[in-house]
């Protein structure tokens, strides 16, 4: 029986770091198409919400079936339910991964634009790297893993910040800009939100392994 339990929480591991996977492709596509102005890579940043959709009730239901069949206890209960909470966090960067899409339609890295391309970048790599890590450490039962990921939302905190500022300054020298320019602050609000997803993940891996939750 126990064994049968451990193959389903390998099952389990696998689909999460699948799940991750599509997050890390679904901020990249996004952000590249944003970059290159490449409005072909939408359909396919959509396309890979969808699959995040899908991948969410897959593991919410192989989950269920764990708690009802398997009626875990104590640390794997938490393990459970811990996953439970990133599907949704996860899915949900896809969410943001798709708003990015959606206004690369408006927004344009040309001109004024062109001076926050290097943070937005940043931005992006540092928050898919917050994800991988996060997944990772779930998997690992890595505590060390999981803080450096919520200390690392520093980062994309800090790059927010300075991309607002960098817009308010390029508004004040071209007014006539603040409208297109402002969309490049909704895009690096949503890789904030990212990042806040990420951390939410990282917190749940810290609860899986000690019954705690957040940084605590």
């Amino acid at each position: 029986m126990r064994n049968r339990f451990e193959m389903q929480l390998e099952e389990l591991n696998v689909s999460l770091i699948k799940m991750g996977a599509l997050c890390e492709t679904a901020i990249s596509m996004a952000v590249k198409a944003l970059l290159n102005d490449d409005t072909a890579l939408v359909d396919g940043v959509k396309e890979t919400e969808r699959e995040l959709d899908h991948m969410e009730r897959s593991i919410e239901g192989l989950c269920m079936k764990l708690i009802l069949q398997q009626q875990p206890v104590a640390r794997d209960l938490r393990t459970i339910s811990s996953a439970l909470k990133m599907i949704t966090d996860m899915e949900r960067i896809g969410d943001q991964a798709a708003d990015i899409a959606n206004l690369i339609k408006f927004c344009r890295m040309d001109e004024a634009g062109s001076r926050c391309r290097e943070d937005i970048t940043r931005m992006a790599e540092a928050a898919i790297k917050m994800v991988t890590a996060s997944v990772d450490a779930f998997v690992k039962l890595d505590m060390d893993g999981a803080k450096k990921v919520i200390s690392d939302d520093d980062e994309v905190d800090g790059l927010f910040i300075k991309i607002k500022g960098d817009i308010i300054n390029i508004i004040a020298e071209n007014p006539g800009l603040g409208e297109t320019v402002f969309d490049i602050v909704m895009i690096a609000k949503y890789l904030e939100r990212i990042g806040d997803h990420a951390t939410n993940i990282a917190e749940w891996v810290v609860f899986s392994i000690t019954g705690e939750h957040g940084n605590a």
